[in-house]
């Protein structure tokens, strides 16, 4: 599976768009709201109410408008005001078809928008809620944190947004705090990265704060800057984006400095050139900083101050792991799993021999359980060398059943450790086959 679960689009909208209301809060002397989010493959996942559906949206501060991209059966929802247009983003195909809708009221508990825009894609090709696991209808990003001040706590699972005329900054000692530079509605920092494996040169790089990737950090190539893919890489598919797939190198530098602390080894994604033409267009920019290093920090993200404040929290020198099985796991569908119950049926108590007589019956039921399967298997891989195939459905992985398992737990097990055992146990065209291999690391 790769780690990399949803590029943000870095959208260009050929469509000029209108004004939006921002969110407000609604209530007698309401000037902050509170949240649980969940947080599935480094990814932030929120509620979100759109015209009175409520709906699971990403939080991705790299986009600068809301986008509906997976509606189901049961998901009826009223979109006012629509019309066609075009959009183009992250991917090397074409603008994709979609609808722009006006006049929506969206909302977070007691934060309200109302007149919004939502841009609908119509052909969702993502296949994003199989990657997570669990349903996923859209992006939201610059619409929700424009007029707000908000708070990640990443470790708690916690959000809180605040009223930016009312809210006061505590005194941190132990934060840092950096300036947020706007371009198309998208926030930006300035950063310093070691590239050189050999000497200690650093390079000033500017990146888009990216909470909706879920790398570390990507760079993107540019002999001006001196930012080349150093020696040790391995090609990969580092996702899907708007206009198709994202192609580019995964490795490691030595370190990233983000404000009084250096992070050691991170893993890093160089981007294609073709991949990332419409990005390229801000020709200031030098990549994204992602999730798996923002979680390591407690974040205020401060739209109306144009600032971003940073506070370490218990993992920030964690280790930095990848898929090491070469194995793209992705939701396949629901599976009726028979499952035993044992009842009470008879207790007595012997008085004289002061012993327990218990009698059980056991009875079964079937219940839906979730399944997995193969999305993508790497060229080169431990696992494509054992034999593993696209679409192989997983039924048992290192001798637990693969329904015992969430979608995250997998991805934890091919991050391990290297020269870990897998066992793993697949059906394939109705067959079920069995296969071992180990982690390897390729960087």
């Amino acid at each position: 599976m790769k780690t990399n679960f949803l590029c943000s689009f870095f959208l260009l909208f050929i469509y000029t768009s209108f004004s939006q209301t921002g969110f407000k809060f609604y209530g007698e002397d309401k000037n902050s709201e509170q949240i649980r989010f969940q947080f599935i493959n480094n990814l932030i996942v929120i509620p979100l109410e759109i015209n009175g559906k409520e709906l699971s949206f990403i939080l991705d501060t790299g986009v600068n408008k809301t986008i509906l991209f997976s509606l189901y059966e049961n998901d009826s929802i009223t979109l006012n005001n629509t019309e066609k247009i075009s959009l183009k983003g992250l991917g090397s195909g074409e603008p994709v078809d979609a609808l722009l809708s006006k006049n929506n009221r969206l909302r977070i508990n007691n934060l309200i928008s109302n007149n919004e825009q939502i841009y609908v894609i119509l052909k969702d090709e993502f296949e994003l809620s199989s990657r997570m696991g669990i349903t996923i209808h859209g992006i939201i990003g610059y619409t929700l944190l424009k007029d707000l001040i908000v708070r990640i706590n990443y470790n708690r699972k916690k959000i809180d947004f605040y009223n930016p005329s009312t809210f006061k900054y505590s005194k941190c000692r132990s934060c840092d705090e950096f300036p947020i530079q706007f371009y198309r509605d998208k926030p930006f920092i300035d950063l310093v990265v070691q590239l050189d494996t050999v000497g200690d040169k650093k390079t000033n790089v500017k990146m888009l704060i990216d909470s909706g990737g879920s790398d570390s950090l990507w760079l993107f190539e540019d002999s001006k800057e001196a930012i080349e893919t150093p020696n040790r890489y391995f090609r990969d598919i580092l996702g899907e984006g708007l206009s198709g797939t994202i192609l580019g190198n995964r490795s490691r530098i030595p370190s990233v400095k983000i404000g009084r602390h250096t992070i050691k080894n991170p893993t890093v994604s160089f981007l294609d050139s073709v991949s990332t033409y419409y990005a390229r267009r801000y020709r200031e920019r030098n990549g994204s900083i992602g999730s798996n290093i923002l979680k390591r920090f407690k974040v205020w993200i401060d739209y109306p101050n144009k600032k971003l404040t940073l506070k370490k929290n218990s993992s920030l020198q964690g280790g930095f792991n990848y898929n090491m099985s070469g194995l793209d796991i992705v939701y396949s569908d629901q599976i009726l799993v028979k499952e035993t119950i044992r009842q009470v049926t008879n207790y007595n108590q012997d008085s004289q021999d002061n012993k327990n007589f218990i009698s059980f019956v056991e009875k079964y039921k079937y219940v839906f359980k979730n399944s997995y399967k193969i999305y993508r298997v790497l060229e080169g891989s431990p696992a494509e060398k054992a034999g593993l195939l696209k679409d192989d459905v997983v039924l048992r992985l290192n001798g637990r059943n693969a329904y015992e398992y969430k979608l995250s737990q997998i991805v934890s097990v091919f991050q391990s450790r290297e020269n870990k055992k897998i066992n793993i146990t697949i059906s394939r065209n109705g067959e079920t086959m069995r296969f071992q291999f180990r982690l390897k690391k390729r960087i």
